[in-house]
């Protein structure tokens, strides 16, 4: 059974409650999550997802797996968290200069998942 990044993602959110806002952000061999969640007693946070395919097994048996990473960033953390990743970013540029854009995909990505 094949599945779109999306319908998985989907899928699975449909386990952590209520979701107001998402995007994904495609990156290479990795896709990065960025979600605006909503807690029990209503207040929203961040949850950033970074999730990796992984391929083992043989060419003619391969097995795939997804490794992912999740980070929780709550509102009065969200100005301090902004400044030092900022920072972080004018210091790389400034070591290394800007990065070059990836280049656009044609391609769609789709996640084969058997339950």
């Amino acid at each position: 059974m094949s599945k779109t990044m999306e319908e998985e993602k989907k899928q699975i959110d449909r386990f952590d409650g209520n979701i107001p806002f998402s995007r994904a952000v495609k990156a290479g061999k990795r896709i990065y999550y960025v979600d605006v969640k909503e807690s029990r007693n209503g207040e929203y946070y961040l949850a950033l997802t970074e999730s990796k395919k992984l391929v083992s097994g043989s060419e003619d048996n391969p097995q795939v797996t997804f490794e992912k990473h999740k980070l929780f960033l709550y509102r009065e953390d969200f100005d301090k968290v902004l400044d030092a990743l900022n920072e972080a970013i004018s210091f790389v540029e400034e070591q290394q200069g800007k990065a070059e854009p990836r280049p656009a995909s044609d391609k769609d990505i789709h996640i084969d998942v058997e339950f």
